[in-house]
């Protein structure tokens, strides 16, 4: 089902009700066209999810990155009334502890209000580097969000002919190529020959439209055995 999204300002909240799908193509950017919309009256956004069916790799990397940029931009990003598909991917990638979730509209929308502490800085000094590549954002922010959970330090890019010089500075145990980064073959190879003990690691063509929670078990099993060996 195609998604339908309907927006209703309160005095310092939009809610945005979802419905349908959030996957990659269209219906992302028809996601990220409401939220630019909407964003000109209130930063403080309310996702309301009860009735979305289904979200892939792409449609969840979309929610970390709006996430990210309303948080930026002084505002935030809340959802409410998970449904069992869209509860299930969240807690498998673990990234419920990202995004706030919550069981009703209101006690999304009072959230906002609630003085927030914030944890102390987790130390990164013993975690294992990670460097994603790939021209899709949305791609790089699940990846971001899903490895930093599992608990490596995540470095991305979108410049493939960029890497070179991030890995050199870096020097990642594992370099994650997407998609779009495969194709420059000759990127790829300057990069292993730059850190020739870092292990490569492609994601199938398929990634950002695959189910995201059986995309992120799948690619955190690999990387834990790349970063092994």
């Amino acid at each position: 089902m195609r998604l339908a999204l309907q927006s209703q300002v309160l005095d310092y909240v939009v809610i945005v009700r979802c419905q349908g799908r959030i996957i990659a193509g269209d219906e992302v950017h028809l996601l990220q066209q409401e939220v630019d919309k909407v964003i000109h009256f209130k930063k403080r956004i309310v996702l309301h999810l009860a009735d979305v069916d289904y979200i892939d790799s792409a449609g969840l990397g979309a929610l970390v990155r709006i996430f990210s940029g309303l948080r930026v931009d002084g505002g935030g990003l809340k959802l409410c009334r998970l449904s069992p598909h869209v509860m299930k991917v969240l807690q498998t990638t673990q990234l419920h502890t990202i995004i706030p979730t919550y069981e009703t509209e209101q006690e999304a929308v009072d959230a906002f209000f609630m003085r927030q502490y914030p944890a102390g800085k987790e130390s990164h000094a013993h975690r294992t580097p990670v460097v994603c590549i790939d021209s899709s954002a949305d791609v790089l922010a699940y990846l971001n969000a899903l490895l930093t959970q599992a608990g490596y330090e995540v470095f991305t890019t979108r410049q493939i002919n960029d890497a070179k010089t991030l890995v050199n500075v870096i020097q990642p145990r594992v370099v994650i190529y997407g998609p779009s980064a495969q194709k420059n073959k000759s990127a790829i190879e300057r990069i292993s020959q730059s850190v020739p003990h870092s292990q490569a690691l492609f994601l199938p063509e398929d990634f950002s439209t695959s189910e995201a929670s059986e995309a992120g078990i799948e690619l955190v099993s690999r990387v834990r055995t790349a970063a092994a060996n």
